[in-house]
């Protein structure tokens, strides 16, 4: 079955310096989905995602982007399209949090354009929508490394794109503030028609969250689809060398990995 995609990898090989992290890769994201990512570290999660935002180039292969190499695209015209998340970034000194989530608004801008109203209305809604919005006039790096993590999901909220890649965006979040995060996602998903991709490390987060799974390991995709076809027992182990049984989340209905150890 041909996948509808706005965003693939074709054949790609994918490495740092000399160290090569998977070759002859090749993925689609499906639109209207929300793709989550899982695997052990180190396994190419990461990697294939900064590929394919092109915050890194394949050392083979290409990315596509609405069906034409990303690698031709202006750089504001990737950020028009394709709002990205990586695992970790630095503010500048003494920015606050509505300087940084405006900065979301770049690709919007025209050269030498003033600020419009419905670059102000944006950025307010990302930060009602992440819980920053009392922060507003207070700089990034006063804040505790959750409440900075929720100012950076509200930048690129802001940017507003179809597509949107998140590199682990739980880290540094509490419990609540991570369900909360995910429903924001699925609600994005569900009610705003965007297309997310997001790396996760708990498992059962994203079998509930996540509309269409891919699972890798050593730069390869062992298994994709929809998290109540594919997530096994037999699946986990060959992922990740542990020994679960799965039964249904009581809440959500979804697969639930429980951990039998590795005994």
């Amino acid at each position: 079955m041909t996948v509808k995609t706005r965003l693939q990898g074709d054949a790609l090989t994918l490495g740092y310096d000399k160290k090569i992290v998977a070759e002859n890769l090749s993925v689609a994201i499906p639109d209207g989905e929300l793709t989550v990512i899982i695997g052990p570290n180190a396994c190419g999660k990461s990697t294939l995602l900064r590929t394919l935002s092109r915050l890194v180039s394949p050392l083979k292969g290409q990315v596509l982007l609405d069906g034409n190499a990303i690698a031709h695209y202006a750089t504001k015209e990737v950020a028009r399209r394709l709002g990205l998340l990586p695992q970790s970034s630095n503010a500048p000194a003494g920015i606050s949090v509505s300087e940084l989530v405006a900065r979301g608004r770049y690709p919007h801008q025209p050269l030498f354009g003033r600020w419009r109203q419905e670059d102000e209305a944006a950025v307010q809604q990302a930060m009602q929508a992440t819980g920053v919005a009392d922060l507003a006039q207070q700089q990034v790096d006063t804040l505790s490394g959750g409440q900075r993590q929720r100012v950076w999901i509200a930048m690129v909220l802001a940017q507003q794109t179809p597509l949107l890649l998140l590199d682990e965006p739980t880290t540094w979040l509490d419990i609540a503030h991570q369900i909360e995060l995910l429903e924001l996602m699925q609600d994005l998903n569900q009610q705003h028609g965007r297309t997310l991709v997001v790396v996760l490390h708990d498992l059962n987060q994203a079998c509930r969250y996540a509309s269409h799974l891919i699972a890798m390991r050593d730069g390869k995709i062992i298994a994709e689809g929809k998290p109540a076809e594919i997530v096994t027992p037999e699946l986990i182990e060959a992922i990740y060398g542990l020994r679960c049984i799965i039964i249904n989340d009581p809440v959500a209905g979804t697969p639930m990995i429980v951990p039998l150890g590795r005994g």
